[in-house]
């Protein structure tokens, strides 16, 4: 089956007006395109990512006729969360919409071949900067009484070779429920999605700098990977980049003022 074509341009014009939004993970892949997208139909971006290639898109953005900025924070960290999230203040006085990206698998490998280094690096990656990043939003959002905090999680909490990826996305989910209801009654909400497979250009940083090269993921896991998730994918298919954004920007939008508390399957029909 074959993808449909989008416009990367604005879907909504103005839908973003006046917001102030802050998309980690965004130097690439998903989290750019929510940048480009939130871009141009109105809002004004803070793109946090490790990656010098963040300051690309904010180019990119400019040269669109978008407003967005970049800051380096290590995501990993409650200091680089916090850090973030008062460098956002600091550009707009508020933060509107937070936009939890970063993550993503290390390695890919039967769970027996994990070492517990590399567990526990997995966990860090896909689960802490969320769990900080919606911790450091609050102390912004809760006294203006408003705010949406969109999560990225991910389909493969039911998926074969990345059980600790799986396990930090579960929690993902987790926290957005719990979290949701904590909040609710004080003006914000905290929804995720959850992406499945996606098209997207190569990693102009690879997630997985610090193996060794002879831990590698082999071409026999990658096709393990990519038949297991197109074989749960109802339209036995990858999705595209602005197939996942959409959904993101829609949830961060006063379109979905109410829906709260749920992560929305991405998958072509994969619930995970």
């Amino acid at each position: 089956m074959t993808a449909p074509a989008f416009r990367t341009a604005a879907a909504a014009p103005g839908r973003f007006a006046g917001k102030a939004l802050v998309v980690t993970g965004a130097a690439q892949g998903i989290g750019r395109r929510v940048a480009e997208r939130a871009a141009a139909e109105g809002g004004e971006v803070l793109i946090v990512d490790r990656s010098p290639h963040r300051d690309e898109v904010v180019a990119a953005i400019a040269e669109a006729g978008g407003v967005a900025h970049a800051f380096d924070a290590d995501l990993e960290t409650w200091e680089g969360c916090a850090a973030a999230m008062a460098r956002a203040v600091e550009l707009r006085g508020r933060i509107d919409v937070l936009v939890n990206n970063v993550g993503g698998t290390i390695w890919a490998q039967p769970y027996e071949q994990y070492e517990p280094a590399q567990i526990e690096a997995e966990i860090r990656r896909s689960l802490f900067p969320t769990l900080f990043c919606c911790r450091a939003a609050l102390d912004h959002m809760l006294p203006a009484g408003r705010g949406v905090i969109v999560n990225v999680s991910s389909i493969a909490t039911r998926s074969l070779r990345r059980v600790p990826y799986a396990a930090a996305k579960g929690g993902v989910n987790a926290l957005t429920a719990s979290l949701a209801w904590e909040v609710a009654e004080r003006g914000i909400r905290v929804v995720a999605t959850a992406p499945g497979g996606t098209e997207a250009p190569a990693r102009k940083v690879p997630r997985n700098l610090a193996r060794a090269p002879s831990q590698g993921t082999d071409d026999s896991t990658t096709s393990v990977i990519v038949n297991q998730t197109i074989g749960s994918s109802l339209m036995r298919r990858y999705g595209t980049l602005d197939e996942q954004a959409a959904p993101i920007l829609f949830l961060a939008s006063d379109e979905a003022s109410y829906i709260t508390g749920l992560t929305v399957p991405v998958g072509g029909g994969d619930l995970g």
